[in-house]
């Protein structure tokens, strides 16, 4: 199967303007206007959901008992069957999903009454001023404590962090009498979860799915006359994650205001046919709304803009104006289309370059304007061959790929720009040109990045189908909510260049029953074709096997650990209640001789960074037990970057495995940063193992063994372990190389230990019999029989001082931006003390702010906001904010007991236009 196609994306740029409630006007016409409301909010959680109000959604099955420290490819089960309750407010919530079933007979039909109308918390007499103020995003969770000990409320799985419970968010919005002809919506990108929203004590609607972006229709409940009180009731179960979720209004927040003929949401859809360097078939169907109350012709045409550096250049295409009649209250579709010369490509770096243009939709009616709506996109060719993988522009592009959860660690899951930038710097340092977005529809702005530094994405929308992986988990509305969750995501996300496949689900139970799980898969599949026929689909398999239905109806096969094999090494042979699978590349490839493979999860390889355990398994891939790569007393994992979860294996063996099957597409590795949550295989700890970089941002070993693979044209050579083992001078020692050079010669203070070259399938080199002694290791890195690279690892002092390094000494004064700072514990000579882990103080002066701390360390439950904090192994991070609308200079102080104090400043400058 070939697709080639062209995507496109939406962009809208944002100006701060401060004024009444602090609004962000972001200015797309004379008749739309997009306005940020995501300040001025007032905040209440209940204590617990048993003081909580009766307003819920639906009734929930009882949970009795909860196993958190199942295995991560437990089988999925069947759902409870529940009554269903008259006082549950579902009946009106339902009919928000109308405009994403397709079929007219099954929408939805809103009863008949005002439910909450007569509750307090929705009336704008209601006295809130007791409430905690909060800007959004904001995640009510992230704060902690966390919850330590065995029997926590929250457990390991969910991080261990209070998302749970029932809160309330208030805040007042002002609509001048002169736009009672507008129309207004409210735009929510995410709210977790089961999102209730009244407009001056009218249930408006919501959506329960806690990922998904959704608007609602405001105009027939907006008081022109002055203040209109918005009241959004989210309710967050527990058991409803196998990961951290947050919780809150944790995605930006808007008012988008139109003229009553305007373009519909997400109302643009762009393609491409004939994609060549000379020239670029566009058409762009445009969808538009009438809400008058008369029939209405209209005229639009769609001009085509480069986007350079974030600026427009000049038009360089547009296409022909068409004509159209909307009957009142109907929606006109409309199909234009436009050839552009000597189009500039987007396609990845190294090798390519992710180009973007803008195209500007203006919509009028008897020669004036009435609605103009910018979509910004990116044109290429995408092919999908099954004997080599995926094609770029005609270039072969391997997947050097990695699974990404939506927290930003010590920030959790409230989005923040910044932050969703420095993790594709670091991951793109690495080698990474693939973003697999585990599991659910991401923030709209992380793929604008992704659309602008160029990397291929797979955007997914379930974790979980009718089958339950937890008790309340997606499962529990899946039946009601399917069909719109999945379109909701095409019709928001189809214009972006970066996405190149979408999946619709992840390890779902379905894959166990047979036919009626295929028919499913094939549902949902044929609802995403059905809006967005260009890009294939696909589904996450870590059981389903080749000559099982489940696979025949995705496009692309995706297999999670399977092509490798799942618990093939012998020390599972009396392993019975577990998924057990041999390799899987080759069945597949021989059954579906037509469809891409390619490994949508890869490894879940385990380590804690800068932590060495002995003795060191002489296997390339080993399983996680006490004395075998872990150590449950300290709950850590070894960084010599062999040991993996059960299901899972060593980088080096999945590298082996990819290159003994070259038709494979490539692969994206679980995961790139820790995450909260999922503490795989310590389930008392607040965070994940598995990342190939720590929550804090800072790489471990692993980083190095992928950037030697995915970056082979970079010198570079890594040596482990540290050299500080004053208790084992005599000891054997093993030291291990990466680099992407062909052969290492490895010295210890001075003397030779051996030349070694890579082997075929060896993605390291060892030397497992060197015996300790303080001092110097030394690794000269060769290729083609010259030097390519040198490092060293030198036995230090004790930690004298402290070193700040900003990836941003300069941040913009939007309240917003971000700088972390790193921090490195160093002796009197300036190399990092590797095992130093003294409680440092921060404290700060000037217009910025510490909104949190880390350290990497899956182990420490010091809340994130704390101003103080142990280094791990030698490192500690600081993150800094600047203050709206305050410039100037900002000093971070650091001070530990023993150690030379040090600071850092940093520079809020004026945000530019």
């Amino acid at each position: 199967m070939s697709f080639t196609y062209l995507s496109a994306r939406r962009i809208l740029p944002f100006v701060l303007l401060f004024g009444l409630f602090f609004s962000c006007r972001e200015q797309e016409s004379p008749t739309r206007e997009r306005i940020s409301i995501n300040e001025g909010w007032k905040f209440m959680k209940y204590g617990s959901p048993e003081v909580a109000d009766s307003m819920f959604y639906d009734v929930r099955p009882e949970i009795l008992t909860v196993d958190d420290t199942k295995a991560a490819d437990t089988p999925a089960t069947e759902a409870e069957q529940l009554k269903a309750s008259k006082k549950a407010l579902k009946p009106y919530i339902l009919p928000t999903a109308n405009p994403y079933i397709k079929d007219p007979l099954k929408h939805h039909v809103r009863p008949e009454g005002h439910p909450g109308s007569d509750f307090p918390l929705v009336q704008s007499s209601y006295d809130d001023s007791g409430w905690e103020n909060v800007t959004l995003p904001h995640d009510w969770a992230i704060a902690g404590p966390f919850q330590e000990g065995p029997n926590p409320d929250v457990g390991g799985g969910m991080g261990r962090l209070p998302s749970n419970g029932i809160a309330w968010y208030r805040r007042q919005i002002n609509i001048s009498k002169t736009e009672q002809d507008k129309v207004i919506y409210l735009d929510i990108d995410g709210a977790m979860s089961y999102a209730m929203v009244w407009l001056n004590g009218y249930l408006v609607g919501g959506w329960p799915y806690g990922y998904n972006s959704f608007r609602l229709d405001l105009t027939p409940h907006i008081n022109f006359e002055g203040i209109n009180q918005l009241a959004i009731r989210l309710d967050n179960p527990n058991h409803s994650a196998r990961w951290y979720p947050g919780g809150g209004l944790y995605r930006n927040v808007w008012l988008t205001k139109t003229n009553k003929v305007h373009v519909a949401h997400w109302g643009t859809t762009v393609t491409t046919s004939k994609v060549s360097k000379a020239s670029a078939q566009i058409g762009i169907k445009v969808h538009v709304v009438n809400r008058s109350d008369s029939d209405t012709e209209i005229e639009t045409i769609t001009k085509i803009y480069p986007i350079n550096n974030g600026t427009i250049g000049l038009q360089t295409a547009a296409t022909e104006k068409v004509t159209t009649k909307i009957p009142a209250g109907n929606t006109a579709t409309l199909n234009t289309a436009t050839t552009l010369e000597n189009p500039r490509l987007w396609g990845p770096p190294p090798t390519q370059t992710p180009h973007l243009y803008r195209a500007i939709t203006h919509v009028s009616q008897n020669g004036v304007g009435i609605d103009t709506y910018k979509t910004d996109f990116g044109i290429r060719d995408i092919k999908f061959d099954p004997n080599q993988g995926i094609l770029v522009n005609n270039e072969l592009i391997k997947l050097q790929g990695v699974n990404e959860h939506h927290d930003l660690g010590a920030l959790g899951a409230a989005f923040n720009v910044s932050a969703a930038t420095r993790k594709l710097h670091i991951l793109k340092e690495m080698g990474v040109n693939a973003i697999r977005m585990a599991h659910n529809p991401p923030a709209p702005e992380l793929l604008e990045l992704t659309d602008k530094m160029g990397f291929l994405v797979i955007d997914e929308v379930f974790d979980s189908w009718k089958r339950k992986k937890t008790p309340h988990d997606f499962h529990l509305i899946f039946p009601d909510w399917y069909e719109a969750d999945a379109r909701a995501m095409v019709r928001r996300d189809k214009n972006h260049p970066s996405i190149v496949i979408w999946s619709y689900g992840n390890e779902v139970g379905e894959q166990y029953t047979g036919i009626e799980g295929a028919t499913l898969g094939k549902t949902l599949s044929d609802i995403i074709k059905d809006e967005d026929p260009t890009r294939p689909t696909t589904s996450a398999m870590n059981w389903a096997k080749s000559d099982m239905p489940f696979p025949t109806a995705m496009d692309v096969i995706s297999l999670n650990y399977q092509g490798e094999g799942i618990r093939q090494d012998p020390i599972f042979d009396t392993v019975t209640n577990r998924i057990k699978t041999k390799p899987q590349y080759g069945p597949f490839h021989e059954k579906f001789p037509n469809k891409v493979i390619l490994s949508s999860e890869t490894a879940s390889a385990a380590s804690s960074r800068g932590v060495y355990l002995f003795p060191v398994t002489d296997l390339t891939s080993s399983p996680i037990r006490d004395g075998m790569g872990g150590d449950s007393n300290i709950r850590q994992v070894s960084a010599y970057e062999l040991y993996a979860v059960d299901f899972g294996s060593s980088a080096d063996k999945v590298f082996a495995s990819l290159d003994k099957h070259p038709y494979s597409a490539g692969e994206f590795v679980w995961t790139g940063f820790d995450y909260l949550g999922e503490p795989t295989p310590y389930y008392e700890s607040r965070s994940s193992y598995n990342g190939i970089i720590d929550l804090a941002g800072f790489p471990k070993d692993r980083y190095y063994l992928y950037q030697s693979r995915w970056r082979p044209d970079l010198p570079m050579v890594h040596i482990l372990p540290h050299w500080n083992w004053p208790d084992r001078i005599g000891k054997t020692s093993p030291v291990h190389v990466f680099t992407s050079g062909d052969e290492v010669e490895l010295f210890l203070n001075g003397t030779s230990l051996g030349r070694k070259k890579k082997a075929a399938y060896a993605y390291r080199l060892r030397w497992d019999d060197v015996i300790y002694q303080p001092g110097e290791l030394k690794a000269i890195a060769y290729k083609k029989g010259s030097v390519w690279s040198e490092a060293t690892v030198k036995t230090t002092g004790e930690p004298a001082q402290m070193v700040a390094v900003a990836d941003r000494d300069e941040i913009n004064a939007d309240g917003k931006d971000l700088s972390f700072i790193t921090i490195q514990l160093t002796d009197t000579d300036g190399l990092i003390v590797p095992t130093a882990d003294n409680p440092i103080a921060f404290g700060i002066e000037g217009p910025g702010e510490i909104i949190a701390t880390d350290n990497g360390d899956p182990t420490d439950m010091t809340e994130f906001p704390s101003t103080q904090r142990k280094a791990f192994n030698g490192s500690a991070l600081v993150v800094v904010r600047s203050i709206p609308g305050k410039t100037g200079k900002i000093t971070v102080k650091m001070e530990s007991d023993g150690l030379k104090a040090s600071q850092i400043t940093l520079t809020a400058v004026p945000k530019k236009r």
